[in-house]
């Protein structure tokens, strides 16, 4: 019997389930946990492929809390309403009180 393989994508999305309501990652961060820390693009690119398989992309951010995916987003400013109502703040695209609602998956997990 040939074990299953899981893709990076899947292991992307499996982490990025666990990000708590109200909090957020960033793409560095789940690269880092998955043992790719130079891979945050291709968590970014997962993050684009991820719409109607139940992640929650909005909650992945850059490392400096912008929301840099947010034009994969339906509709012009979809991302920071999700965000918004999850209960954070965001001002000019970025996350206000980064470091209070960042999730460190390395930390939680």
């Amino acid at each position: 019997m040939k074990p299953e393989t899981v893709s990076f994508y899947d292991k992307v999305y499996q982490v990025a389930r666990q990000i708590p309501f109200g909090r957020v990652t960033s793409y560095g961060a789940i690269a880092t946990f998955l043992g790719a820390a130079k891979s945050a693009r291709m968590v970014g690119y997962a993050m684009n492929g991820s719409h109607n398989k139940d992640v929650p992309a909005h909650r992945v951010v850059n490392r400096k809390g912008l929301l840099t995916g947010k034009h994969h987003f339906d509709g012009t400013n979809l991302m920071q309403q999700l965000l918004e109502s999850e209960g954070i703040q965001v001002i000019d695209n970025q996350i206000q009180d980064f470091d209070s609602v960042f999730w460190e998956p390395r930390k939680a997990l």
